[in-house]
């Protein structure tokens, strides 16, 4: 028992410090793509950043595969590390480099063909752009592979729990950002291509560093050349069906992108990439939360500690829905302020896709450490089926409301609505699966984030209509969101346990003063 208990202990310290790192680097970095964002738009125009958020997509189209197959690289890893089998570590980590190789190789070569075809003649792109786009199609290419081989010493770093390490090269990786914006002004040449070099010249100096420290530091990240058939065929299976899941997030975004620039034309696309540039951000912030998590719930059911499991599971989805409330109140109802603040120029229609992307990311929230716990059973291929299948409609649906008239904010209340439904879906399945309690789960994360959004909602945006726009509603609409929110999770969010918890740590803190 006392063994048990101080090992609890311990997780919850490596949680909160890792958290803890992984916030502040964030923080930082997300300051820095705001800023980055700006200037791109300032200098580049609207044209030109639209050219640039939808080419990239096409990219990004393809780096669905790569997610798949980190998810896949860090769920072995991890699962390993909990039953302590270096040896099978080693044989893991040597053959994900492999299957990135393959990978990569095969997107390469599916890029210049499809890629160049699908720019130059189905996509809205005026033509004396036509050449910019194509160099920013190579270079997005390159930075993705690179980024797609990186993707096991990554993994290597999240399993190991080192994120004060995952930390610093994000800030690095921040900086060198920085640099690539500053490189517009001062090289003379095309400022899209230009800016799309540098961040390909940033992604290389990031693989370097991240392969030095990862080979200096865990013993099974050294490089040999083995062939394991049945576990590149494991992880290959494990892969797909992940990536025909998480698909559903591409179709959902890239694929709505590239829809809108073939509806409504590249200012759409730069109205969607500022929005999206928002989104990653505030989802990064919380996702912060659930990285750090993640390694625990994976290890916890490798070592077969149900109970626990199930409890960080719950836990994470309630708490990362919190969190976000404490940036979805105030961004969504000075959405317009803050814009104004950012963007010298804000394009049509963005200020309600910010709003409007913030709720999907809001929804989705609760069931994200569900799909962790899929990927840590290793049985994913029922889960994903049914979860691609309905996520993938967002992308039909859209297509039909385009068609019928309906405006390009369309897309983002489908996703919306779909992904609020795909909470109550991983349920049904991890119940059917491992026994998963589907009533615990209301009962202690459903119906308390219910409350809590909706008593959080009422003083900041009874602010919100009472004060005129500007900093002064800003400040007081941050506060009293604040307060709302930490005054109904105490309240309403916690079960007895964690609110005693709370107030003991709070009159632990008031007492030292």
């Amino acid at each position: 028992m006392y063994k048990t208990s101080t090992n609890k202990s311990a997780n919850a310290k490596r949680l909160a410090i890792n958290t803890i790192f992984l916030y502040i680097r964030t923080f930082l970095v997300m300051l820095v793509n705001l800023y980055a964002s700006r200037i791109l738009l300032d200098v580049l125009g609207v044209e030109d950043y639209g050219i640039y958020n939808v080419v990239g997509g096409v990219i990004i189209m393809f780096s669905v595969i790569s997610a798949s197959l980190s998810n896949s690289i860090t769920r072995y890893i991890t699962y390993e590390l909990g039953k302590k089998e270096i040896n099978k570590l080693k044989t893991i980590f040597s053959t994900s480099i492999n299957i990135q190789i393959i990978i990569a190789l095969i997107i390469v070569t599916l890029t210049e063909i499809i890629g160049i075809w699908f720019i130059n003649t189905q996509m809205n792109i005026p033509e004396n752009r036509l050449t910019a786009a194509f160099w920013v199609l190579q270079c997005s290419l390159i930075t993705f592979v690179i980024q797609l081989i990186s993707l096991p010493y990554n993994a290597a770093l999240i399993a190991h729990e080192k994120m004060n390490v995952f930390a610093y090269i994000g800030l690095l990786e921040a900086i060198l950002r920085l640099f690539c914006v500053y490189a517009i002004f001062i090289i003379e040449n095309d400022q899209l291509i230009v800016y799309a070099a540098c961040l390909t010249l940033s992604a290389i100096i990031i693989r370097f560093i991240y392969g030095i420290y990862c080979k200096k530091h865990f013993e099974e990240c050294r490089y040999k050349l083995v062939f394991n058939k049945s576990l590149i065929k494991e992880m290959f299976s494990f892969a797909g069906w992940n990536f025909l899941g998480t698909s559903a997030y591409l179709l959902d975004t890239q694929g709505v992108n590239i829809l809108s620039n073939i509806f409504f034309g590249v200012t759409v696309n730069a109205a969607r990439g500022i929005a999206g540039q928002a989104e990653a951000g505030v989802r990064q912030f919380v996702g912060n939360f659930t990285t750090a998590l993640n390694p625990q719930i994976i290890k916890s059911y490798a070592e077969k500690d149900y109970e626990t499991c199930f409890s960080i599971v719950r836990k994470g989805g309630k708490y990362s829905f919190y969190l976000m409330l404490f940036l979805f109140i105030p961004f969504v109802l000075e959405s317009e302020f803050i814009l104004s603040i950012w963007l010298k120029e804000v394009p049509k229609y963005t200020v309600l896709f910010w709003q409007l992307a913030m709720l999907g990311t809001l929804v989705d929230l609760p069931g994200a450490p569900i799909t962790i716990l899929a990927q840590a059973t290793g049985k994913i291929k029922k889960f994903y089926i049914f979860m691609g299948g309905l996520g993938c409609l967002v992308l039909p649906i859209s297509y039909i409301l385009f068609k019928l008239g309906f405006p390009p904010s369309a897309a983002y209340w489908t996703y919306a609505i779909i992904f609020s439904y795909l909470v109550y879906l991983r349920l049904i399945l991890m119940n059917k699966q491992i026994g998963f309690p589907i009533n615990i789960f209301i009962k202690e994360v459903i119906i308390p984030i219910l409350i809590v959004t909706l008593l959080s909602f009422i003083l900041p945006f009874f602010v919100s209509e009472s004060v005129k726009p500007g900093i002064t509603r800003f400040i007081l609409v941050g506060i009293s969101s604040t307060l709302s929110i930490c005054i109904s999770v105490i309240t309403f969010g916690m079960n007895k346990t964690e609110r005693e918890k709370v107030i003991r740590f709070i009159k632990r803190k008031l007492l030292k003063h």
